[in-house]
């Protein structure tokens, strides 16, 4: 039985959640709604405050959609309630950011400065010129926009420049080894 797939979702307070008969599942809340399309073998139950996700089989199919059905439909309920948040940090002398309206325009060593418009149902912040926060309700579509931002300057292995995610390590390596003293 899968771990994940047999956890009940709980329903907080203040949001909805509607399964459709083509397996649409539609989850309201205080930040906005959400959509998604989940596999209609997968068997959605309510019970009061509880969801639980239900598997036809244990064919290795089933068993699989069993875990990524319950995972999707809790991130939609955490997106709606609580939202998520990816935060980038620019490293390099003269790399920085900042917002135009609501989209955002990085310089990071390039001729010209790269906007970055922010998609709907997405808001960027600058608290400091060197580090980026990106928000949005979708999980799948902050981390996408989050790494379409670090894909701008990804950060190099020689001095570490470049647009990263905020705890993310950068390994270094050695630069040319000097030539021996003749």
């Amino acid at each position: 039985m899968s771990r994940i797939g047999k956890q009940p979702i709980e329903i907080p307070g203040g949001v909805d959640v509607i399964v459709g008969d083509d397996a649409v599942v539609t989850v309201k809340g205080p930040r906005g709604t959400l959509t998604q399309q989940v596999h209609s073998a997968m068997k959605i139950v309510r019970e009061d405050a509880v969801l639980r996700v239900e598997r036809p089989s244990d064919e290795a199919r089933h068993r699989s959609l069993h875990g990524l059905t319950r995972s999707l439909i809790a991130n939609m309920v955490e997106g709606v309630t609580k939202g998520y948040e990816k935060r980038l940090t620019i490293v390099g002398v003269g790399y920085r950011a900042a917002m135009k309206g609501n989209d955002l325009e990085i310089q990071v060593g390039y001729s010209h400065p790269v906007n970055v418009v922010a998609p709907e149902g997405i808001e960027f912040e600058t608290p400091t010129p060197t580090s980026i926060v990106v928000r949005g309700n979708d999980k799948q579509q902050v981390g996408e926009v989050a790494a379409n931002i670090r894909k701008v300057r990804k950060p190099e292995p020689y001095k570490g420049k470049g647009i990263r995610y905020e705890n993310e390590y950068v390994r270094k390596k050695a630069g040319k080894a000097a030539k021996g003293a003749a």
